[in-house]
Parts: structure tokens; C-alpha cells; sequence
């Protein structure tokens, strides 16, 4: 068995053409889309980079590795404890060292670690490429790697390949002479000149006057200005994006030529998918991953696993722990015990959905949030705002309303208060299952919130908001440390 995983930070489904989306960003994505099986509902269990490769990886969600920040005690793997033994592989197993299990030598093309100091990513590979500039690379600076590795060993049997590139993450990098294959082409509609006026004049990181959560810190990359003024500045934010979607693509099709150079492509089981979302100004925030909602959470999942059905889409409710688990099985090794991705290789083998009831995700490096996934709803709950202008519970419809405009708790109080009940359960079902007593978002709490927006940080942009004339926000959060609105 041959497994290419392919992984492209920051990146959200809607803007890939399998998915719908009406710009070419994706066609060598889509091909191997309409030949495997595309989950349209697969989410992170936390976001954004470091929880949830934590979470893929290790086959753990976040309240259980402890690991559901970017910095502080909650941005560690948990340490076994007195009952580590000499090597932690066969006692606490992730998903690198099953594939061993399953016969595969693995080997990984990506910054990642280095870049989060997540150095138990490193736990059971092979070999380990890292590119060296901590996530800061272009595709082409990761992937040639890759080719020349894939040259000499793909035609092996046996092997596990992950190629984590970074284009559409900010600041979006495709090369200048790139151009702009979107130059011409509209965007969608949703994001309309009043909705700009209304995010302009408020506040937070992500906001028009602070895009990508850098708090006023300007731009030095072409693709990306450094306030979004108007709207053509939000079309050429977008188009940035884009662009960094395609150059992603691009050579992606190149490793598909390789594979199919060296003979194997149409026997390699393919997997695409991503770490987070980018919100598009979803939830007053462009170009940024800052929230627990099914824009930031949510991700491609594209599985073409050669003998198994395929052309299809799976629109149940999956985490991205649960696919690791269902590849793990598929390729005849067992899922450990202490897991909370859940494998449903049987329903894959027979072509055929099945997922969860409902999926909880979390994010503590930008906010502190979580949120419950069900039906059409989604409920989120907010215990730190991270500097933004958030109520403490949000409901939305994202059938109906996929860019999360309309918040319906008031409207529908009798759903808002289901999914709050949904979250109780599950973390006390959570918590109950753990070896710790503690919830690792209370450590974030308690180390005075989100990472990315605590302590001299949140003092740098009370006073920016006051420079930039929105005196009586700042004054709201020099009084309301936690951001929570009435």
C-alpha cells in the first residue's frame, strides 16, 4: 500500500471547485475529487495549526493531549507521567507510528514542527524533511523535495508520504510572477460594501482596519494589503487567497506526475486535506483562523483509496481524527484504545455514510470558544472574545446561512439552549475519560487568555483603537477584559 497525504494549511473547502466554488483554484484537486469520496461536513476537533495537527496526529482532540493553544501549559503534549515507560510509541501510539504498525515507512516533507516547537510530531518517522523556514515556504521550496524522494522510492511498495505546504495561510506568497489568474473574475456576493462599512467602524483583530490579526502591523507582501479600505482592497484580498490556493494546486500536480511517472499513481490511496479554514470576514474577521466556527473548523477532506468505492460525497458529520482512524484500519492496523477518532472503514468499504450525531470543536490561540455542530446548526459559545465583539452564545443556520450573518440565539433560544446542553454532555463525557482534571481551556483562561491576544498585545491594541478614532471600543475592553458583549 502507497498513502500520499497531502497537506495544504489554511485551507477552506468553499473556495475549491469540487466544493462549489466558482473560480478554478482547484482543477488537479478536483480530479482526484471526482474520483474518490469528498466529506462536505469533516471538521477539526480544535484549531487552528498546532491543536489541530495535534489532534490529527496524535488521535487525541485537544481536552485530552492538552494541547488546544499556541503557547502557555496548554501547548504541550501531556507528559504520561509515572507510568512512562522507556519509549512512548507502543504506550501512547499516534497515527505515524500505526501506519509503521501497518507495515508503511513513513516520511514527511514540512516545517511544522519546528515552526510550533511541537516536537513530538517528530515521534515515528522514517525520515523527516523540514524545509526550515517555520512555515514561512512556498511550494516550491517544499516540494521538490518530496518529487526527488517520491522519484527513488515511489515505485516501493509500502509507504506513508506527507507533504504539508503553506501558500494560502498569510501572507499569501504565490510568487509575483504568478500573476492573478482572477483578476477578471467576480467574487461571490455574500461579503457586500454594507457589511464592509459595518466591520470597518468596528473592532478587533481581523477587522478591515486590522486584517490577518496583526493588529494594525503593516504589510510588506504584495498579495496582501495592510487595511482593507474599500472594496476592491477586499477583492484583492480574496484574490490573494486564491492565488495561493492555485500555486498549491499547481504542484500538487506535479507530485500526481511523479506518482504516475513512476507507474503507481492509480494504486496510491490520496488523501487532501488541511488544518483550518480562513475566515473571509466571517464573524468580523478576514484572512485570519480565529474562531470555533465551521468557517475556521471546518476542512477538506478528499479520499481516493484505489478498490473502494468512490465518485461519491459523504455529507455526515466527521472529525478529521475520525478519517486518520478509518485510514489506520483500512490499512490493517487497529485503532488504539485511547483514540477519539473513531474509524467507519466498514461503511467506506461499502460505499456507504456514516458519522456522528454532532461534533464539538474548540479554539483557544485566538479566542476562547467552543462550538457544537448539528443538523443545520451550529451553536457557539464564547468564554473569551480575544479582543473582538462577541456575545457569549451565537446560533446560526449554515445551511441557509453558510457565512454565519444572522445569529438566531434570540430568535431561537429553545436551539441555542440544545446545543449549550450537547457541549455540557460532551465535556463532561470528555472530562470523565481524562487523566487530567483539569480543561485545558481553563489553563488558557487562567494564563490570561488566548495566546495571540493577551497580556502586552491587548494593551498595544486598546491603544490603537483609541489612535484610530474608536475610543468607546477601547474603553469597552479596557473594562471588559474578557470581551463579552450584553
Amino acid at each position: 500500500m502507497r498513502i500520499l497525504y497531502f497537506d495544504i494549511d489554511t485551507l477552506r473547502p468553499d473556495h475549491l471547485g469540487c466544493y462549489g466554488y466558482h473560480r478554478d483554484t482547484s482543477p488537479n484537486i478536483d480530479r482526484i475529487a471526482a474520483e474518490g469520496v469528498r466529506f462536505d461536513e469533516c471538521q477539526v476537533s480544535d484549531a487552528p495549526c498546532l491543536p489541530s495537527r495535534a489532534s490529527m496526529f496524535t488521535g487525541m482532540f485537544g481536552i485530552h493531549s492538552g494541547i488546544v493553544g499556541h503557547g502557555g501549559s496548554a501547548a504541550d503534549l501531556r507528559p504520561v507521567g509515572t507510568d512512562r515507560s522507556f519509549s512512548t510509541m507502543n504506550q501512547r501510539p499516534g497515527l505515524v507510528w500505526q501506519m509503521r504498525q501497518a507495515g508503511l515507512y513513513p516520511v514527511s516533507f514540512s516545517p511544522f514542527a519546528e515552526r510550533h516547537s511541537a516536537w513530538w510530531f517528530y515521534e515515528g518517522w522514517r525520515e523527516f524533511h523540514n524545509t526550515g523556514k517555520k512555515g514561512g515556504e512556498q511550494a516550491h521550496e517544499v516540494v521538490p523535495a518530496a518529487i526527488d524522494w517520491l522519484k527513488r522510492h515511489g515505485a516501493e511498495d509500502n509507504w506513508f508520504c506527507h507533504i504539508n505546504i503553506w501558500d494560502p495561510h498569510t501572507p499569501y506568497r504565490a510568487p509575483e510572477e504568478f500573476g492573478n489568474p482572477f483578476a477578471d473574475e467576480p467574487l461571490e456576493g455574500w461579503y457586500t460594501e454594507e457589511l464592509f462599512k459595518r466591520q470597518w467602524d468596528d473592532f478587533g483583530p481581523g477587522t478591515p482596519q486590522e486584517p490577518a490579526g496583526d493588529m494594525g502591523k503593516p504589510s510588506s507582501h504584495p498579495r496582501q494589503p495592510s487595511r482593507i479600505e474599500s472594496m476592491d482592497d477586499y477583492k484583492r484580498w480574496v484574490d490573494g487567497y486564491d492565488c495561493g490556493i492555485r500555486y498549491a494546486d499547481q504542484w500538487f500536480a506535479k507530485v500526481l506526475q511523479t506518482l504516475e511517472q513512476a507507474g503507481v499513481l492509480d494504486e496510491t490511496v490520496i488523501m487532501i486535506t488541511s488544518d483550518h479554514g480562513e475566515q473571509m470576514g466571517e464573524l468580523n474577521v478576514t484572512g485570519d483562523h480565529a474562531a470555533a466556527d465551521r468557517v475556521a473548523c471546518r476542512v477538506p477532506m478528499i479520499v481516493r483509496f484505489p478498490g473502494l468505492p468512490g465518485g461519491r460525497a459523504d455529507s455526515s458529520l466527521h472529525y478529521q481524527t475520525d478519517i486518520g482512524a478509518t485510514l489506520v484500519e483500512l490499512a490493517g492496523a487497529e485503532v488504539p484504545g485511547h483514540w477519539d477518532g473513531r474509524s467507519f472503514a466498514d461503511a467506506f468499504r461499502a460505499g456507504e455514510s456514516s458519522g456522528r450525531d454532532f461534533l464539538v470543536s474548540g479554539q483557544c490561540c485566538w479566542s476562547c470558544q467552543r462550538s457544537v455542530r448539528w443538523d443545520d446548526w451550529l451553536m457557539l459559545r464564547t468564554y473569551h472574545t480575544g479582543l473582538k465583539h462577541y456575545p457569549a452564545r451565537m446560533l446560526f443556520n449554515v445551511a441557509e446561512d453558510p457565512h454565519e450573518l444572522n445569529d438566531l440565539s434570540a430568535d431561537r433560544p429553545d436551539l441555542a439552549d440544545h446545543g449549550q446542553a450537547l457541549l455540557e454532555s460532551w465535556t463532561a463525557e470528555m472530562m470523565t475519560q481524562s487523566d487530567s482534571a483539569t480543561d485545558p481551556m481553563w489553563l488558557v483562561m487562567r494564563e490570561g487568555g488566548p495566546f495571540h491576544t493577551r497580556g502586552s498585545r491587548a494593551e498595544d491594541y486598546i491603544q490603537r483603537l483609541r489612535d484610530t478614532g474608536r475610543e468607546h471600543h477601547a474603553d469597552f475592553l479596557a473594562d471588559n477584559p474578557t470581551g463579552l458583549a450584553d
